[in-house]
């Protein structure tokens, strides 16, 4: 991952101001800065749109003006990006969503007033949100701009008055296994993956007539979570994971047990009258050169093979490869008893009886050792390295409520307004944050230092954040397996490194020893590029730019956007992800389908 900078906040101080009037009239000057926007966005006027930014101001925009993820910081930076793209896009049409203008102050030092708007660029519709903060001579100028595609002009998606309006009497069932089968045309895009990932990109790309079929190896929809450990239950709550089109019930829990969403995941599928092959298995992907069309081979459930030609290969195989990173050391071959992967492990009650050493320290460790607990089941943790805590009760209040959060905003304007604060702005932000949960964390985190566990306040002092968007791992959000670590119900190791195995324990380097009938590793399953080396071939895969980590620009290698292979994508991430970014996808493959994508605006030079 790229050098993350502390970029210094605008704080009042920092900005020659003593404090904002308390009598402010927000909207006038939400009205005054967009307007002014407006008026030099539609001229082309660079300079004057520079004009209204701070020196050290940020510009993220997805899709609307560069065809592309970027963020640009600083003048420098944000004047060359609109010389180059403010002509070709046509920004026009600005008007400000009056209801989501606000005067926001996080802290008693950082105070800015914070507006939505909706503009239209050659192509499409789109949306910005700005902050703007007071400076000395009194003007409001932005310190972060954020612009986002939502839609194209001529291709809008087919919900709402779009959708099919005629009736159908009695055809339905037959229409629909026609479409299902592919009989009358081939697709145009093959997804890999019926997960998350897959449904959502798949539905995407459906309600924007772009036919596309889902290949699941699995029996079926929703499996990929319902093969996984009976413990597991998100540990998100439920106001940020809502799915497109069909959002979570007002009786859904707060957080989701494994085997629950499975069962939303195939109702979905259904529900959408999404394209899916279960127990299908993928023969041979191979790309044409010449035409960039990718030639492929399954085979279904019964047997059958089928050959298509598609214009688009979409990955929705997950933030790993599927393959357990398991470490080896001398005499695991010598061992007696069991040694498994997390990846593998599928209910406590298998192992009743047994003493059992768990290896990792995150969250599927966690989540493993206090279903044994639970269970009557003898268990230690064995930690390697520290592990940023925070508890779900204090964590999520201080970073979402008011956003994702009962009656907060709808998910897709908590998305936008997520989405504009670049990673690289954030890094200070995210300290205070985490410094304040630490504080209200304060008795678990001493408990846990007491009987050795080792903690960190994440990388940079960011909490889980930039461990999520890094390695999507090193972290655990407890949801109570802390506490039984701090009461001893769950054993702990941490004085030492394995050395090997015996017929019967584990030893490490300072001479101690530790029995166990059953080693199960939490450590990891691999890298997404690993899914697309056994599915299309080395060639393919050493072709593909980095999967996930963040660039220099502070933006996301690889998902949702130009791999650097034509028509090859990789559709990743947690709900919300998905949820957000699944558009981001569907709109580029739309636009490269109907021409209207001409040029992208990419980061070349940059390093991963």
């Amino acid at each position: 991952m790229a050098n993350v900078p502390e970029t210094p906040l605008p704080t009042l101080d920092r900005l020659g101001v003593a404090s904002v009037a308390p009598d402010l009239d927000v909207k006038q000057v939400a009205q005054d800065w967009l307007s002014s926007f407006s008026q030099a966005a539609t001229a082309g006027d660079v300079s004057a749109i520079v004009s209204l930014l701070l020196p050290d101001a940020f510009w993220r925009d997805m899709l609307a003006l560069t065809w592309d993820m970027r963020t640009f910081s600083g003048k420098e930076k944000i004047a060359k990006f609109l010389t180059d793209r403010l002509g070709l896009s046509k920004l026009h049409n600005v008007k400000l969503r009056e209801q989501f203008v606000a005067l926001q102050q996080p802290y008693p030092d950082l105070a800015w007033v914070s507006l939505m708007f909706d503009f239209a660029t050659d192509v499409g519709q789109a949306s910005g949100i700005a902050r703007l903060v007071p400076t000395a001579s009194g003007e409001w100028k932005a310190h972060v701009v954020f612009t986002n595609l939502e839609g194209l002009t001529n291709f809008p998606e087919k919900t709402g008055p779009l959708r099919n309006m005629e009736p159908n009497h009695g055809k339905w069932e037959a229409q629909r296994k026609r479409e299902v089968d592919f009989v009358d045309q081939d697709p145009l895009v093959l997804v890999i993956g019926g997960g998350q990932s897959g449904l959502e990109i798949a539905a995407r790309l459906k309600y924007l007539d772009i036919p596309s079929l889902i290949v699941e190896r699995n029996p079926r929809i929703g499996d990929n979570w319902r093969n996984r450990y009976e413990a597991l239950c998100l540990h998100d709550p439920i106001w940020y994971d809502h799915m497109p089109y069909i959002p979570f019930p007002s009786t859904w829990p707060v957080y989701t047990p494994a085997q629950k969403l499975a069962n939303w995941l195939e109702s979905y599928a259904d529900s959408l009258e999404l394209n899916v092959w279960t127990s299908s298995t993928i023969l041979e992907v191979k790309q044409n050169s010449a035409t960039s069309k990718w030639h492929v081979r399954i085979k279904r459930a019964d047997g059958t093979e089928r050959k298509f030609v598609v214009n688009h290969i979409v990955f929705g195989t997950g933030l790993g490869s599927g393959v357990a990173n398991t470490p080896s050391y001398p005499g695991m071959d010598r061992f007696k008893g069991q040694i498994l992967h997390s990846s593998q492990h599928k209910r406590a009650l298998d192992h009743k009886g047994k003493k059992i050493v768990v290896v990792g320290a995150c969250t599927s460790a966690h989540d493993i050792s206090q279903d044994y607990q639970q269970h009557g089941i003898d268990v230690t943790m064995f930690q390697r390295g520290s592990t940023y805590i925070m508890s779900t009760k204090n964590g999520w209040e201080t970073i979402m409520k008011g956003g994702y959060w009962e009656g907060g905003p709808p998910a897709d304007i908590m998305d936008r307004l997520n989405a504009s604060f670049p990673h690289h702005m954030s890094t200070i932000l995210n300290q205070r944050q985490t410094k304040r949960i630490a504080e209200l964390d304060k008795d678990l985190l001493e408990s846990l230092h007491k009987v050795g566990f080792r903690t960190n306040l994440g990388l940079k002092g960011t909490g889980f954040g930039l461990l999520a968007w890094s390695k999507a791992g090193g972290y655990y959000l407890d949801t109570g397996a802390s506490k039984l670590i701090a009461e001893g119900k769950i054993k702990l190791k941490t004085d030492s490194t394995i050395s090997s195995f015996t017929e019967t324990s584990i030893k490490f380097e300072n001479g101690s020893e530790l029995s166990a009938d059953v080693v199960l590793f939490s450590t990891g399953v691999g890298t997404p590029v690993e899914h697309v080396h056994r599915v299309c071939g080395e060639e393919i895969a050493n072709k593909c730019r980095p999967i996930w980590g963040l660039n220099e620009e502070g933006e996301i290698n690889g998902a949702w956007r130009d791999l650097g292979v034509p028509g090859l994508w990789y559709m990743m991430g947690n709900l919300a992800l998905c949820r957000f970014h699944s558009t981001h996808l569907a709109l580029q493959i739309k636009a490269i389908e109907e021409g209207v994508l001409t040029s992208r605006y990419e980061p070349w030079s940059l390093k991963a």
